[in-house]
């Protein structure tokens, strides 16, 4: 039989196996359940949701997608009638200066059918740090039952599309309206067909260089003339390069470019003395009495002009007294008549007569 100190020994032995195995169970636990750090400092806030959607204690609490802590209790707060759930949360002190007073608690789910979890957002918080025992802002993700409940009109309105689609092919499909028509029609596909057949005609038209089209494609003599052409063109941007010709010379003489400079510097000088009032177009653009002299004759020429209008003085009356015209109209015709009688009987009016006395 053993001993009694082997008994303790056995005893002590199998003492220290559940010791270490409850520990290792209990860093297990703490794993699982999220928490990183087993012993680091942390701090506690609050948030209040209108539902839980399935959130508990133990679940993590993440910061952008990053775990900080974990929720520590979720429970029914009296008192609160739009939003009764409140969640505690335990954050690392780690990550203190990232929690601000006006951060916003979220609920998400992780995947379609994962465990809730609770998401601070940061992004738009400029407020102060958030301290321990502080109640921050919560905002409501859509869950499953909010998707499902949205999606429910999509569908309603998918129905009815397909409904309407299903009426549009039978209508097709019996020959009504347009596209039925179209689609059932045997004149229009004979139509299409001649359409088709005039086409190909067409192609091998010009594939075998008849009509308009086809010579254009097949005839050597336009591919020969266009070859010319850019032979010719090409010798022309030659002389012009080379200085030869009058347009070579326009682009490559110097002389050209130096008198067309002292014409713009002559232009110039002109146009400074003009508007300094030097010469005799400077005096008449500058010279004020002179001006005044113009303005009063053209003044005068009106007044003139207002004159012989109205029939006033002897030109007035010229232009606007009907008497005037009819008597020259009247000098005319017998200047006329007179004119034709001395050609048909010159002795009559020529005739010289001589007296000796």
């Amino acid at each position: 039989m053993p001993s009694q100190k082997q008994l303790r020994w056995s005893e002590l032995r199998v003492g220290i196996t559940v010791i270490a195995a409850s520990i290792t169970l209990a860093i297990l636990v703490f794993a699982m359940s999220g928490t990183t750090q087993l012993f680091a400092s942390k701090f506690t806030i609050t948030t209040f949701f209108d539902n839980a959607e399935g959130l508990r204690a133990g679940q993590p609490v993440d910061l952008q997608g990053v775990p900080i802590g974990n929720v520590t209790e979720v429970r029914i707060v009296p008192g609160r009638p739009l939003q009764p759930v409140q969640a505690t949360m335990k954050i690392n002190t780690r990550y203190h200066d990232f929690v601000r007073a006006d951060s916003k608690a979220t609920i998400l789910t992780a995947g379609v059918l994962g465990e809730s979890y609770i998401d601070i957002d940061s992004t738009q918080a400029h407020g102060p740090l958030a301290q321990d025992g502080q109640e921050i802002a919560s905002t409501n993700a859509p869950g499953l039952p909010d998707v499902v409940r949205s999606s429910q009109t999509t569908l309603v309105n998918l129905d009815v599309l397909v409904k309407r689609l299903d009426r549009i092919v039978t209508q097709v499909e019996t020959g009504k309206g347009t596209l039925g028509e179209v689609i059932n029609d045997p004149a229009l596909f004979n139509k299409a067909n001649n359409v088709l057949n005039q086409l190909q005609g067409l192609l091998n038209d010009v594939n075998n260089g008849r009509g308009t089209i086809g010579k254009f494609f097949a005839d050597d003599s336009l591919y020969k003339k266009a070859d010319d052409l850019v032979d010719k063109l090409d010798r022309i941007v030659d002389d012009v390069n080379n200085g030869r010709g009058n347009l070579g010379k326009l682009v490559k003489d110097d002389t050209l470019f130096n008198n067309a400079n002292q014409t713009i510097v002559k232009a110039n000088k002109f146009i400074d003395d003009v508007n300094a009032g030097k010469g005799a177009l400077g005096k008449i653009a500058k010279d004020e009495a002179f001006a005044a002299k113009l303005q009063h004759t053209v003044d005068k020429l009106s007044a003139i002009a207002d004159r012989l209008d109205a029939g006033e003085g002897s030109a007035g009356k010229l232009l606007r007294d009907p008497s005037v015209y009819n008597n020259t109209d009247q000098l005319l015709i017998e200047t006329r008549t007179l004119i034709k009688a001395m050609r048909e009987n010159p002795k009559k009016y020529l005739t010289v007569h001589f007296r000796v006395f």
